[in-house]
C-alpha cells in the first residue's frame, strides 16, 4: 500500500473514532428547590355522614386517614340539625349559647321573621364568633367553601333595613356563597387553587363542605344502596384532595367531621300532633316539634301535649332535660316535643307511603353519631374516647396556634394526648 493510501486510511479511522466517542455532557441542572410550606388546617364537613358508614367498605381513603391519625365517636349537639351543629363546630358553644337553635326558628327581638337555612342577616349569627373571624383578626388568612354561616359578615350592623345593607363585619378572606350546582370536584379544585397561590395570599385555614350524603340520605334513607354510593363518591373526593395536596408539597392537618348522623323513617312511624289548627303556631316538625300556643289556648295545648305519649315526650322549654343543654335561649319555642329515633311528629297523617331519612333526634342516639377523623403532621395515631362536638373548635385553635378562649362549652382535653409537641 502506498504511503499516501496509508495516511488516508489512518485519517479515516481517526475520524470514525472521533464520531464514536460520546461528547462531553454538561452536568444536569440542580433540582428546583421545593418551597418549605407550613401546614394548612382544613376542616371538612360531610353532612349527615353517620359514624358507622366508615364500616361499609367503600371509604378506603377516610379509613386510611383514620389509620394514620385519630378517630373516635363524636356526639353532635342537640338538636342534631345541620345549622346548629355546623355553628357549634366552629364556635365551641352549644346551640343554646350560640343562638342558632334550629334550622328554622323565630326570635322575639325580630317579630314576623323566620330564620331558615338561607338567612344571612348578621343579627341571627352575632352571638358567637366563628373561628375564621378570630383567625382573621390574628392575621391568619382563611377561606371557606360553603360552610353554613360563612357568607355572613359577622359582627356587622344593619344600616338600611329595607335594602339589606350592612356596615362593618368580618368574613373569611375567601368565601363562596352556597350553591348546590357547584359539584364536589369543583369544591375540591377551589381549595387546591387557593393553595397554589404565593404564600402572601394563601389561606392557612380552610373549610370545605359536602352535602351529597345528606341529600341522598333524606331521599332514600341511611340503609339504602344510594347512601353507600354517595359515601364512596365523597371518599373519592377526599382522595383527590390528598393527592392534590401532595402534588403541591403542601402539608395539611385534615379534620374531617359530620354534623350528625341519619335515622330511617317511614309512614308507619308517625305521631300526629292532634291539636286544633287555631290553637298553636308551629315553627318546626319532624324528629322534634317546636311550637307556641296561641293566646288563650295555652291550657288546651299544654293539657294535650304535657302528658305521656307513645314514642314522644313533650316539655315546656324551661323543663327540657338538662342533659340536652337546651332550653334557655329566647329563640326556643314555648313547647318542645321530641320523638323517639325513627319516629316523626307530623301535623297530619301522610297521604302516601314513604321511606326516607331524618335527623334531629336525641344527640346520644347511635343513629345520630357523627364522623370524626383527623390526620396530619400535628397528630399522633390513636382512638379518641367518646367526646362532644363542642371540643372541635378548641382543637382547631390548637392547630392554628390561637390562644385558649374562656367561656367555651368544650375544650381540647380529648385530643391532648394525640397532638405532637410543637
Amino acid at each position: 500500500m502506498r504511503w499516501t493510501t496509508r495516511i488516508a486510511a489512518a485519517a479515516l479511522i481517526g475520524v470514525l473514532q472521533a464520531c464514536a466517542t460520546p461528547p462531553v455532557q454538561a452536568p444536569p441542572p440542580p433540582p428546583a428547590a421545593v418551597e418549605a410550606r407550613p401546614p394548612v388546617t382544613i376542616l371538612i364537613s360531610i353532612d349527615a355522614f353517620r359514624a358507622d358508614y366508615l364500616q361499609r367498605g367503600v371509604t378506603p381513603n377516610l379509613v386510611r386517614l383514620a389509620a394514620q391519625g385519630i378517630t373516635g365517636p363524636m356526639r353532635p349537639s342537640f338538636p342534631s340539625k345541620t345549622f346548629p351543629n355546623h355553628w357549634t363546630l366552629v364556635t365551641g358553644l352549644v346551640p343554646d349559647h350560640h343562638g342558632i337553635v334550629g334550622n328554622r326558628m323565630e326570635d322575639p327581638a325580630h317579630p314576623n321573621e323566620t330564620f331558615t337555612t338561607a338567612s344571612d342577616a348578621p343579627y341571627w349569627w352575632n352571638a358567637a364568633a366563628p373561628i375564621w373571624v378570630e383567625a382573621e383578626k390574628a392575621g391568619i388568612r382563611t377561606g371557606t367553601v360553603f360552610w353554613p354561616g360563612a357568607n355572613v359578615a359577622w359582627g356587622s350592623t344593619i344600616t338600611k333595613p329595607d335594602h339589606g345593607d350592612y356596615a362593618g363585619g368580618t368574613r373569611p378572606r375567601d368565601w363562596l356563597q352556597y350553591n348546590q350546582a357547584v359539584n364536589d370536584t369543583q369544591r375540591v379544585d377551589t381549595v387546591l387553587d387557593w393553595l397554589r397561590r404565593p404564600a402572601a395570599n394563601r389561606p392557612r385555614f380552610v373549610t370545605l363542605y359536602f352535602d351529597r350524603v345528606d341529600v341522598v340520605g333524606h331521599e332514600h334513607g341511611p340503609d339504602s344502596p344510594e347512601v353507600t354510593r354517595a359515601a364512596a363518591a365523597v371518599d373519592a373526593q377526599i382522595r383527590a384532595l390528598v393527592e392534590g395536596l401532595a402534588a403541591l408539597h403542601q402539608p395539611a392537618n385534615l379534620v374531617v367531621v359530620s354534623d350528625h348522623g341519619m335515622s330511617e323513617t317511614s309512614d308507619t312511624r308517625v305521631i300526629p300532633l292532634g291539636l286544633p289548627k287555631d290553637s298553636y303556631h308551629l315553627i318546626e316538625a319532624g324528629p322534634f316539634a317546636a311550637l307556641n300556643p296561641l293566646p288563650g289556648k295555652e291550657a288546651l295545648v299544654e293539657q294535650a301535649l304535657l302528658r305521656p305519649h307513645p314514642h314522644m315526650e313533650c316539655w315546656r322549654k324551661a323543663e327540657i332535660p338538662a342533659r340536652f343543654r337546651y332550653g334557655n335561649n329566647p329563640r326556643i319555642a314555648a313547647l318542645f316535643c321530641l320523638a323517639e329515633p325513627r319516629w316523626m311528629i307530623v301535623e297530619k297523617l301522610p297521604d302516601a307511603p314513604f321511606t326516607r331519612g331524618e335527623h334531629g333526634y336525641d344527640n346520644r342516639s347511635a343513629d345520630m353519631a357523627a364522623l370524626f377523623v383527623a390526620a396530619g403532621p400535628a397528630f399522633r395515631h390513636g382512638t379518641v374516647p367518646a367526646f362532644d362536638n363542642v371540643d372541635v373548635a378548641p382543637l382547631l385553635r390548637d392547630l392554628l396556634a390561637l390562644p385558649p378562649k374562656a367561656g367555651l362549652d368544650g375544650d381540647d382535653t380529648p385530643f391532648r394526648a394525640f397532638l405532637q409537641p410543637r
